[in-house]
This record gives structure tokens, C-alpha cells and sequence, in this order.
């Protein structure tokens, strides 16, 4: 007989958005290097309440910024 429990496993990815980023595009930029600057952009946001909702759905993707140690 079969458990009386179903789940489903989600598999989740982790996108990290490298900071400091470009500040304009560059010809050449791959889709994935425009969208990390496009999230930038609202990250530098000077309004907080941007930051924050933007904060919020980076969090609910799984979207996270890091600063590059070189």
C-alpha cells in the first residue's frame, strides 16, 4: 500500500549577482550579464522602499547579491 504522504521535490537554484557591476551595457554582454546589470541597478536604488521590495523578491527567487573579494 502507498504512503499516505505526497510530496513533490522542488529543486531550487541559487543566482548570485556579482557586485560591483557595470554601470552601462558593453556590446558583446551576454543575456545573463545585462540581466545581472538590469538587478544591479535597482540594488544601487537611493529610494529604500525599492531596495527593500526588490530585497524581498531576490529573496523569494533565490537571487542573492555578493561582493567579489579579489
Amino acid at each position: 500500500m502507498g504512503s499516505a504522504i505526497e510530496y513533490q521535490k522542488v529543486m531550487t537554484e541559487i543566482v548570485y549577482i556579482n557586485l560591483p557591476a557595470p554601470e552601462e551595457p558593453a556590446p558583446g554582454m551576454t543575456g545573463g550579464e545585462l540581466l545581472h546589470g538590469f538587478l544591479v541597478d535597482f540594488h544601487r536604488a537611493e529610494n529604500p522602499e525599492v531596495r527593500n521590495f526588490v530585497s524581498l523578491l531576490c529573496n523569494k527567487w533565490n537571487v542573492h547579491y555578493q561582493e567579489k573579494t579579489e
